[in-house]
């Protein structure tokens, strides 16, 4: 069952130590939730919300909010509230944070704006509230692993 981004989001930043900035977050997300996806064959997502095709690529509008107000810095624990992510959400985003160590902001930017990718397939310039479909997201995941 998909988790809420708050708490996806919560289990990230532990897991990185509070060190990961609004950016890195959303890439992070992203990547996890294309994990869980193409592992289910698109029985499953991660998080409740749809990613959407923003200029810096896919970015989960309302995680966005909760954390710009962090901007370039890490960003801190605002999920207290939130329960911690248990089963395969927690086990997709572990494996997704320990695969990308010592990846930097611009390596994430540069594997979500892959051109063959679902952000790139719904981005256009300047352009709002432009829904990734999860269908999209699972055909990257296929791309990426053939």
């Amino acid at each position: 069952m998909a988790i809420h981004p708050f708490v996806a989001a919560k289990k990230v930043c532990s897991l990185k130590n509070w060190s990961a900035t609004n950016l890195e977050l959303q890439k992070i997300l992203y990547l996890a939730h294309l994990t869980l996806l193409g592992r289910s064959n698109g029985a499953r997502a991660l998080v409740t919300e749809n990613f959407q095709a923003w200029d810096y690529g896919p970015v989960l509008p309302l995680l966005y909010h909760r954390a710009k107000a962090f901007g370039n810095s890490p960003v801190q624990n605002v999920f207290t509230i939130f329960p911690n992510a248990i089963g395969e959400e927690a086990t997709v985003i572990e494996e997704t944070v320990a695969s990308l160590t010592g990846r930097t902001a611009g390596d994430l930017v540069a594997i979500t704006h892959w051109a063959d990718g679902a952000w790139a397939k719904n981005y256009t310039p300047g352009a709002m509230g432009v829904v990734i479909p999860n269908g999209d997201i699972l055909e990257e995941y296929r791309r990426r692993v053939q």
